[in-house]
Protein backbone atom coordinates (compact mmCIF):
# COMPACT_ATOMS: atom_id res chain seq x y z
CA UNK A 1 0.00 0.00 0.00
CA UNK A 2 1.64 3.48 -0.84
CA UNK A 3 2.30 5.45 1.49
CA UNK A 4 1.52 8.79 0.11
CA UNK A 5 -2.42 9.73 -0.18
CA UNK A 6 -3.64 11.81 -3.51
CA UNK A 7 -4.86 14.63 -0.93
CA UNK A 8 -1.57 14.76 0.33
CA UNK A 9 0.41 14.99 -3.08
CA UNK A 10 -1.80 17.61 -4.32
CA UNK A 11 -0.92 19.72 -1.32
CA UNK A 12 2.62 19.23 -2.29
CA UNK A 13 1.86 20.93 -5.67
CA UNK A 14 -0.62 23.51 -4.83
CA UNK A 15 1.34 24.57 -1.94
CA UNK A 16 5.26 23.93 -1.43
CA UNK A 17 5.82 23.34 -5.16
CA UNK A 18 4.42 26.71 -5.89
CA UNK A 19 6.96 28.24 -3.10
CA UNK A 20 9.77 26.35 -4.99
CA UNK A 21 8.67 27.97 -8.44
CA UNK A 22 8.15 31.07 -6.63
CA UNK A 23 11.92 30.74 -5.14
CA UNK A 24 13.41 29.57 -8.51
CA UNK A 25 11.85 32.49 -10.34
CA UNK A 26 13.19 35.01 -7.57
CA UNK A 27 16.79 33.08 -7.96
CA UNK A 28 16.60 33.23 -11.68
CA UNK A 29 15.84 37.17 -11.41
CA UNK A 30 19.06 37.57 -9.09
CA UNK A 31 20.94 35.35 -11.61
CA UNK A 32 19.94 37.40 -14.51
CA UNK A 33 20.74 40.33 -12.41
CA UNK A 34 24.14 39.37 -12.14
CA UNK A 35 24.77 38.32 -15.29
CA UNK A 36 23.88 41.72 -16.30
CA UNK A 37 25.87 43.40 -13.93
CA UNK A 38 29.46 40.96 -15.32
CA UNK A 39 28.34 41.86 -18.76
CA UNK A 40 28.25 45.91 -18.28
CA UNK A 41 31.42 45.31 -16.02
CA UNK A 42 33.17 43.35 -18.99
CA UNK A 43 32.14 45.60 -21.30
CA UNK A 44 33.65 48.61 -18.92
CA UNK A 45 36.80 46.87 -18.19
CA UNK A 46 36.92 46.05 -22.15
CA UNK A 47 36.48 49.56 -22.98
CA UNK A 48 39.03 50.66 -20.02
CA UNK A 49 41.85 48.29 -21.71
CA UNK A 50 41.18 49.45 -25.32
CA UNK A 51 41.67 53.21 -23.98
CA UNK A 52 44.68 52.11 -22.32
CA UNK A 53 45.99 50.09 -25.08
CA UNK A 54 45.37 52.89 -27.71
CA UNK A 55 46.13 55.89 -25.49
CA UNK A 56 49.68 56.48 -26.13
CA UNK A 57 49.52 55.44 -29.84
CA UNK A 58 49.11 58.74 -30.83
CA UNK A 59 50.53 61.65 -28.93
CA UNK A 60 48.61 64.83 -27.82
CA UNK A 61 50.98 67.16 -29.14
CA UNK A 62 52.44 66.15 -33.21
CA UNK A 63 54.52 68.32 -34.61
CA UNK A 64 54.68 68.38 -38.38
CA UNK A 65 57.45 70.30 -41.28
CA UNK A 66 55.61 73.61 -42.92
CA UNK A 67 56.17 72.99 -46.90
CA UNK A 68 56.71 69.03 -46.90
CA UNK A 69 54.49 66.37 -46.90
CA UNK A 70 54.69 63.80 -44.43
CA UNK A 71 52.93 60.70 -43.16
CA UNK A 72 51.26 59.68 -39.86
CA UNK A 73 51.61 56.26 -39.58
CA UNK A 74 49.73 55.31 -36.13
CA UNK A 75 47.65 52.52 -37.48
CA UNK A 76 44.79 52.75 -34.56
CA UNK A 77 41.16 52.65 -35.15
CA UNK A 78 40.72 56.23 -34.52
CA UNK A 79 39.27 59.10 -36.71
CA UNK A 80 37.92 62.61 -36.35
CA UNK A 81 38.28 66.16 -37.33
CA UNK A 82 41.02 68.12 -38.04
CA UNK A 83 41.03 71.90 -37.89
CA UNK A 84 42.68 75.17 -37.67
CA UNK A 85 43.10 77.13 -34.40
CA UNK A 86 42.95 80.38 -34.91
CA UNK A 87 40.74 80.61 -38.01
CA UNK A 88 42.52 83.34 -39.96
CA UNK A 89 45.76 81.04 -39.56
CA UNK A 90 47.42 79.60 -42.93
CA UNK A 91 45.95 77.00 -45.47
CA UNK A 92 46.42 73.06 -44.63
CA UNK A 93 45.71 70.49 -47.07
CA UNK A 94 45.59 66.80 -46.33
CA UNK A 95 45.45 63.76 -48.26
CA UNK A 96 43.86 60.10 -46.58
CA UNK A 97 45.21 56.85 -48.76
CA UNK A 98 42.00 54.43 -47.79
CA UNK A 99 42.30 50.46 -47.77
CA UNK A 100 40.92 50.40 -51.26
CA UNK A 101 43.70 52.95 -52.50
CA UNK A 102 41.09 55.73 -52.83
CA UNK A 103 42.17 58.73 -52.50
CA UNK A 104 40.49 61.81 -50.84
CA UNK A 105 41.55 65.04 -51.09
CA UNK A 106 40.72 68.31 -48.88
CA UNK A 107 42.20 71.97 -49.84
CA UNK A 108 39.84 74.15 -47.90
CA UNK A 109 41.08 74.85 -44.70
CA UNK A 110 38.06 76.77 -43.91
CA UNK A 111 36.17 73.56 -43.09
CA UNK A 112 37.13 70.49 -40.87
CA UNK A 113 39.12 67.24 -42.43
CA UNK A 114 38.07 64.27 -41.44
CA UNK A 115 41.35 61.55 -40.76
CA UNK A 116 41.33 58.13 -40.58
CA UNK A 117 44.60 56.84 -38.33
CA UNK A 118 43.54 53.63 -39.06
CA UNK A 119 45.47 53.82 -42.48
CA UNK A 120 48.50 55.96 -43.22
CA UNK A 121 47.41 59.48 -43.23
CA UNK A 122 49.83 62.02 -45.20
CA UNK A 123 49.08 65.94 -44.24
CA UNK A 124 51.04 69.17 -45.66
CA UNK A 125 50.97 72.22 -43.97
CA UNK A 126 52.08 75.17 -46.11
CA UNK A 127 52.70 77.75 -43.28
CA UNK A 128 53.98 77.76 -39.57
CA UNK A 129 50.27 77.53 -37.17
CA UNK A 130 48.56 75.27 -35.17
CA UNK A 131 45.53 73.12 -35.58
CA UNK A 132 43.50 70.70 -33.44
CA UNK A 133 41.79 67.17 -34.24
CA UNK A 134 39.04 65.91 -32.08
CA UNK A 135 39.24 62.13 -32.10
CA UNK A 136 37.35 59.76 -31.38
CA UNK A 137 38.04 55.42 -31.04
CA UNK A 138 35.70 53.43 -33.32
CA UNK A 139 34.88 56.69 -34.80
CA UNK A 140 32.03 56.54 -31.91
CA UNK A 141 34.02 56.63 -28.24
CA UNK A 142 36.06 60.21 -27.38
CA UNK A 143 39.43 59.56 -27.55
CA UNK A 144 41.67 62.94 -26.96
CA UNK A 145 42.17 66.16 -28.34
CA UNK A 146 45.29 66.48 -30.20
CA UNK A 147 47.41 69.82 -30.91
CA UNK A 148 48.98 69.82 -34.66
CA UNK A 149 52.02 72.23 -34.67
CA UNK A 150 53.56 73.37 -37.83
CA UNK A 151 57.20 74.03 -37.30
CA UNK A 152 59.97 75.18 -39.63
CA UNK A 153 62.65 72.46 -40.62
CA UNK A 154 65.81 72.62 -38.39
CA UNK A 155 68.84 71.75 -39.12
CA UNK A 156 71.29 70.69 -36.62
CA UNK A 157 75.03 70.19 -35.80
CA UNK A 158 75.25 66.73 -34.20
CA UNK A 159 77.78 67.73 -31.37
CA UNK A 160 78.82 64.86 -28.57
CA UNK A 161 81.70 66.63 -27.03
CA UNK A 162 82.43 66.41 -23.25
CA UNK A 163 81.68 69.73 -21.46
CA UNK A 164 82.67 70.65 -17.81
CA UNK A 165 79.42 72.95 -16.15
CA UNK A 166 79.10 74.98 -13.67
CA UNK A 167 75.25 77.34 -12.62
CA UNK A 168 74.94 79.66 -10.09
CA UNK A 169 71.58 79.41 -8.39
CA UNK A 170 69.43 82.84 -8.25
CA UNK A 171 69.06 83.28 -4.53
CA UNK A 172 70.57 80.90 -2.15
CA UNK A 173 68.91 77.26 -2.14
CA UNK A 174 67.72 75.64 1.43
CA UNK A 175 68.61 71.63 1.28
CA UNK A 176 67.35 71.37 4.61
CA UNK A 177 66.41 72.99 7.61
CA UNK A 178 67.73 71.44 10.89
CA UNK A 179 68.38 71.85 15.01
CA UNK A 180 71.52 72.69 16.56
CA UNK A 181 72.49 73.69 20.20
CA UNK A 182 72.34 76.67 21.51
CA UNK A 183 74.52 78.79 24.34
CA UNK A 184 71.95 78.00 26.61
CA UNK A 185 72.68 74.13 26.05
CA UNK A 186 68.70 73.76 24.61
CA UNK A 187 68.01 72.57 21.03
CA UNK A 188 66.79 74.55 18.89
CA UNK A 189 65.76 75.13 15.19
CA UNK A 190 64.88 78.84 14.35
CA UNK A 191 63.72 77.97 10.48
CA UNK A 192 61.92 74.84 11.82
CA UNK A 193 58.14 76.61 10.80
CA UNK A 194 59.53 78.97 8.13
CA UNK A 195 61.69 77.56 5.88
CA UNK A 196 61.29 74.33 4.19
CA UNK A 197 63.60 72.43 1.79
CA UNK A 198 63.68 73.73 -1.52
CA UNK A 199 62.91 77.47 -0.75
CA UNK A 200 65.25 80.36 -2.66
CA UNK A 201 66.07 82.88 -0.17
CA UNK A 202 66.46 86.04 -2.40
CA UNK A 203 66.64 88.57 -0.10
CA UNK A 204 66.77 89.21 3.59
CA UNK A 205 65.95 92.99 5.05
CA UNK A 206 65.36 94.04 1.88
CA UNK A 207 69.20 93.43 0.71
CA UNK A 208 69.28 90.66 -2.07
CA UNK A 209 70.93 87.55 -1.15
CA UNK A 210 73.70 86.76 -4.08
CA UNK A 211 75.62 83.67 -2.40
CA UNK A 212 76.16 81.95 0.77
CA UNK A 213 79.06 83.85 2.27
CA UNK A 214 76.64 87.19 1.87
CA UNK A 215 73.49 85.16 3.60
CA UNK A 216 76.21 83.62 6.45
CA UNK A 217 77.31 87.34 7.11
CA UNK A 218 73.74 88.76 7.24
CA UNK A 219 72.72 86.14 9.81
CA UNK A 220 76.31 87.01 11.71
CA UNK A 221 75.15 90.89 11.69
CA UNK A 222 71.61 90.09 12.77
CA UNK A 223 73.28 89.40 16.54
CA UNK A 224 69.68 87.69 17.15
CA UNK A 225 67.15 90.39 15.91
CA UNK A 226 64.13 89.15 14.02
CA UNK A 227 65.14 88.99 10.01
CA UNK A 228 62.66 89.06 7.28
CA UNK A 229 63.56 86.59 4.74
CA UNK A 230 61.83 87.31 0.89
CA UNK A 231 62.17 83.20 -0.23
CA UNK A 232 60.45 82.02 -3.60
CA UNK A 233 58.82 78.67 -3.07
CA UNK A 234 56.85 76.86 -5.72
CA UNK A 235 57.10 79.68 -7.89
CA UNK A 236 55.81 82.26 -5.45
CA UNK A 237 57.60 84.63 -3.84
CA UNK A 238 56.32 85.53 0.32
CA UNK A 239 57.82 87.01 3.07
CA UNK A 240 58.80 85.12 6.25
CA UNK A 241 60.56 86.26 9.80
CA UNK A 242 62.70 84.38 11.49
CA UNK A 243 64.84 84.85 14.91
CA UNK A 244 68.62 83.78 14.47
CA UNK A 245 69.70 82.20 17.66
CA UNK A 246 73.40 81.52 18.76
CA UNK A 247 75.24 78.22 19.10
CA UNK A 248 77.98 77.11 21.68
CA UNK A 249 81.01 78.77 19.29
CA UNK A 250 79.19 82.19 19.56
CA UNK A 251 78.04 82.11 15.75
CA UNK A 252 74.52 83.21 14.92
CA UNK A 253 72.67 80.85 13.11
CA UNK A 254 69.06 80.05 11.18
CA UNK A 255 69.43 76.05 10.90
CA UNK A 256 69.81 75.25 7.74
CA UNK A 257 71.87 73.83 4.91
CA UNK A 258 72.38 76.11 1.96
CA UNK A 259 73.39 76.10 -1.46
CA UNK A 260 74.35 78.63 -4.13
CA UNK A 261 76.03 76.59 -6.70
CA UNK A 262 76.64 73.07 -8.92
CA UNK A 263 79.64 71.77 -11.31
CA UNK A 264 79.70 68.66 -13.34
CA UNK A 265 80.71 67.19 -16.63
CA UNK A 266 77.78 66.30 -19.50
CA UNK A 267 77.45 66.08 -23.26
CA UNK A 268 76.36 68.77 -25.54
CA UNK A 269 73.63 67.35 -27.75
CA UNK A 270 73.52 69.57 -30.68
CA UNK A 271 74.99 73.22 -31.72
CA UNK A 272 72.47 75.40 -33.81
CA UNK A 273 73.64 77.25 -37.30
CA UNK A 274 72.93 80.40 -35.10
CA UNK A 275 75.65 79.39 -32.37
CA UNK A 276 73.35 78.32 -30.04
CA UNK A 277 73.70 74.73 -28.38
CA UNK A 278 71.63 72.50 -26.00
CA UNK A 279 73.24 69.62 -23.73
CA UNK A 280 72.49 67.08 -20.99
CA UNK A 281 68.55 66.25 -22.69
CA UNK A 282 67.74 66.78 -18.84
CA UNK A 283 67.73 69.57 -16.42
CA UNK A 284 70.37 70.11 -13.52
CA UNK A 285 68.30 69.19 -10.16
CA UNK A 286 70.32 70.01 -6.68
CA UNK A 287 71.42 66.87 -5.06
CA UNK A 288 69.96 66.57 -2.27
CA UNK A 289 66.11 68.35 -2.99
CA UNK A 290 66.17 66.71 -6.51
CA UNK A 291 64.36 70.28 -7.63
CA UNK A 292 65.25 71.97 -10.36
CA UNK A 293 67.85 74.55 -10.00
CA UNK A 294 67.04 77.97 -10.26
CA UNK A 295 69.66 79.81 -12.66
CA UNK A 296 70.84 82.81 -12.79
CA UNK A 297 73.97 82.57 -14.60
CA UNK A 298 75.91 79.40 -15.93
CA UNK A 299 79.01 78.47 -17.96
CA UNK A 300 80.06 75.72 -20.32
CA UNK A 301 84.19 74.85 -20.03
CA UNK A 302 86.31 72.74 -22.10
CA UNK A 303 87.09 69.26 -20.47
CA UNK A 304 88.78 66.35 -20.60
CA UNK A 305 88.02 62.90 -19.83
CA UNK A 306 90.59 61.35 -17.58
CA UNK A 307 88.93 58.29 -16.05
CA UNK A 308 85.51 55.76 -17.12
CA UNK A 309 84.14 53.26 -14.32
CA UNK A 310 82.70 51.16 -15.95
CA UNK A 311 78.81 50.59 -15.05
CA UNK A 312 77.49 47.40 -14.27
CA UNK A 313 73.42 46.05 -13.51
CA UNK A 314 72.76 48.09 -10.30
CA UNK A 315 75.38 49.68 -10.48
CA UNK A 316 76.06 52.81 -12.84
CA UNK A 317 79.35 54.06 -14.17
CA UNK A 318 80.46 57.16 -14.75
CA UNK A 319 82.82 59.47 -17.05
CA UNK A 320 85.44 61.31 -15.18
CA UNK A 321 86.66 64.64 -16.43
CA UNK A 322 89.29 67.49 -15.62
CA UNK A 323 87.81 71.02 -15.72
CA UNK A 324 89.89 74.12 -14.94
CA UNK A 325 87.20 76.66 -13.98
CA UNK A 326 89.22 79.42 -15.91
CA UNK A 327 87.60 82.42 -18.38
CA UNK A 328 89.87 81.13 -20.52
CA UNK A 329 88.17 77.70 -20.60
CA UNK A 330 84.93 79.37 -21.19
CA UNK A 331 83.15 77.63 -24.32
CA UNK A 332 79.59 78.92 -23.86
CA UNK A 333 77.27 80.42 -21.51
CA UNK A 334 73.91 79.05 -20.02
CA UNK A 335 70.75 80.98 -20.13
CA UNK A 336 68.32 78.35 -19.72
CA UNK A 337 67.74 75.26 -17.13
CA UNK A 338 65.35 73.71 -18.16
CA UNK A 339 63.62 69.65 -17.29
CA UNK A 340 64.45 69.15 -21.16
CA UNK A 341 68.27 70.72 -20.79
CA UNK A 342 70.32 73.12 -20.45
CA UNK A 343 70.76 75.72 -23.39
CA UNK A 344 72.67 78.90 -24.21
CA UNK A 345 75.24 80.29 -26.64
CA UNK A 346 78.07 79.18 -27.65
CA UNK A 347 81.32 81.05 -27.82
CA UNK A 348 82.95 80.24 -31.47
CA UNK A 349 86.39 81.64 -31.32
CA UNK A 350 86.76 78.58 -28.23
CA UNK A 351 84.65 76.68 -29.34
CA UNK A 352 86.50 73.05 -30.37
CA UNK A 353 84.77 72.24 -33.98
CA UNK A 354 82.64 68.96 -33.54
CA UNK A 355 83.37 68.33 -37.25
CA UNK A 356 80.23 67.00 -37.96
CA UNK A 357 77.94 68.44 -40.48
CA UNK A 358 74.39 69.91 -40.15
CA UNK A 359 71.52 67.27 -40.30
CA UNK A 360 68.01 67.44 -40.30
CA UNK A 361 65.74 66.53 -37.40
CA UNK A 362 63.31 63.78 -36.48
CA UNK A 363 60.35 64.04 -35.46
CA UNK A 364 59.12 61.48 -32.97
CA UNK A 365 56.44 59.92 -35.39
CA UNK A 366 59.27 59.44 -37.78
CA UNK A 367 61.76 57.07 -35.77
CA UNK A 368 61.93 53.36 -35.76
CA UNK A 369 62.36 50.76 -33.67
CA UNK A 370 65.87 49.13 -34.62
CA UNK A 371 69.69 50.30 -35.37
CA UNK A 372 70.66 54.07 -34.80
CA UNK A 373 74.12 55.55 -33.05
CA UNK A 374 74.59 57.51 -30.26
CA UNK A 375 77.99 60.11 -30.63
CA UNK A 376 79.87 60.37 -27.22
CA UNK A 377 83.88 61.55 -26.35
CA UNK A 378 84.61 58.20 -24.07
CA UNK A 379 87.63 57.49 -25.83
CA UNK A 380 88.86 61.17 -25.93
CA UNK A 381 86.99 62.56 -28.89
CA UNK A 382 83.69 62.27 -30.33
CA UNK A 383 82.54 59.34 -32.27
CA UNK A 384 79.60 56.93 -33.54
CA UNK A 385 78.82 53.76 -31.46
CA UNK A 386 75.84 51.79 -32.75
CA UNK A 387 73.09 50.91 -30.25
CA UNK A 388 69.40 50.35 -31.45
CA UNK A 389 66.10 52.04 -30.09
CA UNK A 390 64.06 49.26 -28.51
CA UNK A 391 60.83 51.46 -27.32
CA UNK A 392 59.75 54.65 -28.61
CA UNK A 393 56.96 56.09 -26.01
CA UNK A 394 54.91 58.88 -27.69
CA UNK A 395 52.83 59.69 -24.82
CA UNK A 396 55.52 59.02 -22.12
CA UNK A 397 54.21 61.05 -19.00
CA UNK A 398 58.17 61.53 -18.32
CA UNK A 399 59.34 63.96 -21.03
CA UNK A 400 62.97 62.74 -20.67
CA UNK A 401 62.11 58.70 -21.16
CA UNK A 402 60.14 59.20 -24.47
CA UNK A 403 62.92 56.72 -26.15
CA UNK A 404 64.99 53.27 -24.91
CA UNK A 405 67.92 52.14 -26.11
CA UNK A 406 70.23 49.40 -25.81
CA UNK A 407 73.57 49.85 -26.32
CA UNK A 408 75.18 47.36 -29.42
CA UNK A 409 78.41 48.48 -29.53
CA UNK A 410 81.19 45.83 -28.68
CA UNK A 411 83.57 48.66 -27.99
CA UNK A 412 81.33 50.84 -26.37
CA UNK A 413 80.20 47.69 -23.88
CA UNK A 414 84.00 46.93 -23.32
CA UNK A 415 84.71 50.77 -22.57
CA UNK A 416 81.88 51.70 -20.38
CA UNK A 417 79.70 48.61 -20.04
CA UNK A 418 76.79 50.53 -21.69
CA UNK A 419 75.25 53.81 -20.59
CA UNK A 420 77.13 55.46 -17.64
CA UNK A 421 76.39 59.08 -16.16
CA UNK A 422 78.22 61.62 -18.19
CA UNK A 423 77.14 60.86 -21.26
CA UNK A 424 73.79 62.74 -20.48
CA UNK A 425 73.38 64.68 -24.00
CA UNK A 426 74.79 62.27 -26.26
CA UNK A 427 73.46 62.80 -29.61
CA UNK A 428 70.60 59.66 -31.18
CA UNK A 429 71.30 59.32 -34.81
CA UNK A 430 69.10 57.35 -36.68
CA UNK A 431 68.93 57.71 -41.12
CA UNK A 432 71.17 60.43 -41.24
CA UNK A 433 68.62 62.84 -38.79
CA UNK A 434 69.46 64.09 -35.12
CA UNK A 435 66.68 61.64 -32.97
CA UNK A 436 67.17 62.75 -29.52
CA UNK A 437 69.55 62.49 -26.53
CA UNK A 438 70.31 60.03 -24.43
CA UNK A 439 69.37 61.01 -21.03
CA UNK A 440 69.42 58.34 -18.08
CA UNK A 441 70.80 54.74 -18.12
CA UNK A 442 68.98 51.86 -16.45
CA UNK A 443 70.08 50.78 -13.07
CA UNK A 444 69.18 47.08 -13.75
CA UNK A 445 70.68 47.14 -16.80
CA UNK A 446 73.79 49.45 -17.94
CA UNK A 447 73.53 48.19 -21.34
CA UNK A 448 70.20 50.32 -21.96
CA UNK A 449 69.44 53.69 -21.34
CA UNK A 450 66.73 56.39 -22.14
CA UNK A 451 66.74 59.04 -24.81
CA UNK A 452 64.30 62.54 -25.06
CA UNK A 453 63.17 63.43 -28.56
CA UNK A 454 64.81 66.47 -30.12
CA UNK A 455 61.52 68.25 -30.36
CA UNK A 456 61.13 68.20 -26.91
CA UNK A 457 64.53 70.00 -26.32
CA UNK A 458 63.43 72.32 -29.24
CA UNK A 459 60.19 73.54 -27.19
CA UNK A 460 62.11 75.34 -24.75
Amino acid sequence: MCPFSVKKIGKTRNGKLSDLIYMTKQQEKKYRGFLYILLIAGVAALIVTIYFTYWDKIPSTIKIRAGVEQELDFRVPVSGEIYRIPEEAAQVSSVTELADSEVVKAEDAARSIHVDFAHTVKVRANAIDTYQMDLKLFGVLPYKNVDIQVIQDKMLIPSGIPIGIYVKTNGVLVVGVGEFENSSGETVSPAKYALQKGDYILEIDGETVENKKQLIRLVEESEGKDMVLTIKRNDEITDVMIEPDINKSSEWKLGIWIRDNAQGIGTMTYEGTDHTFGALGHGINDVDTSILMNLEEGMLYKTEIVGITRGANGAPGELTGYIEYDSDNVIGEITENTAEGIFGICDESRMEKSGYEPIPIALKQEIELGPAQIICSVSGEPEFYDVEIVEVNLEHENVNRGIVIRVADEKLLTLTGGIIQGMSGSPIIQNGKLVGAVTHVLVNDSTKGYGIFIEEMLTH
